[in-house]
């Protein structure tokens, strides 16, 4: 089952749940635009936005976006200290939009 198939299931189940997509990339990057992360308020999580090197931090910030709602642009790349942090050190920058899904 593809990340997409299994936000719709797990929406129907009424299981909160955010989307995290691959908006927008620039030179090296781990992921193509519109790879996509899907996360569960229990923890859950399914797909990938940077084959690991985001990915806690983008999951640590969908649990906010369930909570309250509200969307959110992550931006991560090689000059910005929190991807440093975070791992994103491949040279590129990615912006990661993240939305709660009904």
């Amino acid at each position: 089952m593809d990340v997409l198939e299994l936000a719709e299931a797990w929406t129907g189940e009424g299981r909160p749940a955010a989307l995290a997509t691959v908006v927008e990339t620039w030179g090296s990057s781990p992921r193509p635009v519109g790879s996509h992360l899907l996360i569960a308020l229990d923890g859950a999580f399914e797909g990938s936005v940077s084959g690991g090197c985001v990915e806690a931090d983008v999951i640590a910030q969908a649990q906010d976006v369930i909570a309250d709602g509200r969307p959110r642009m992550l931006e991560f790349g090689v000059s910005d200290q929190r991807a440093w942090q975070a791992g994103l050190s491949c040279g590129g920058r990615i912006k990661v939009l993240v939305e709660r899904i009904a």
